[in-house]
């Protein structure tokens, strides 16, 4: 998941994504399952529907957010 963030521009180290992440499973946004890979053991993680619900929430907020923010900053220009 650092990888594909990291790919997309975003820099986390993992002492700041898995808190994250485990701070939404403790919610119930997340739930995980950790599997033994080889020798290693990987925790896998899906969204719930409440997560889901939480997640289409936050959208609309951040939607609205930037609609006020570029529809004021259009007006500005227009003056």
């Amino acid at each position: 998941m650092i990888d594909e963030l990291a790919y997309h521009g975003y820099q986390l180290s993992p002492g700041t994504l898995y808190p994250v992440l485990h701070g939404l499973e403790k919610k119930g946004h997340l739930t995980s399952t950790q599997i033994r890979t080889g020798k290693l053991n990987r925790r896998f993680y899906r969204i719930t529907p409440q997560g889901r619900r939480a997640l289409a929430s936050a959208k609309r907020k951040v939607q609205e957010l930037f609609g006020e923010l570029f529809h004021e900053k259009a007006k500005e220009t227009r003056r």
